[in-house]
């Protein structure tokens, strides 16, 4: 049940990884999370994932259809490919 989300471009900017998506997550007030996420917004479960799942991540901004994250130290293809998944995973309720 729900879509997966379409990955238009990703771009890594020394340790931030900027990810552009077919779909809208938030209004056009962006939500900043450091080192953890509080709330029950879809931007707050999405940055909580990514903590949890992304080791090193210490700041995740969601802006309407764009994930912003921060990793000290840089991204391996590991790391980069973890994130890819959770955000284009993160409206499908049964996975793949």
């Amino acid at each position: 049940m729900g879509q997966t989300i379409q990955i238009n471009r990703t771009d890594v900017i020394g340790d931030v990884v900027i990810v552009d998506t077919d779909r809208t997550l938030t209004g056009q007030d962006g939500e900043v999370f450091d080192g953890e996420a509080a709330g029950e917004t879809f931007a707050a479960r999405l940055a909580g994932r990514i903590f949890e799942e992304v080791p090193g991540v210490d700041h995740v901004y969601v802006m309407s259809n764009t994930v912003t994250v921060r990793r000290p130290g840089g991204w391996e293809d590991g790391a980069l490919d973890r994130l890819s998944e959770l955000v284009a995973g993160f409206f499908r309720f049964y996975p793949d």
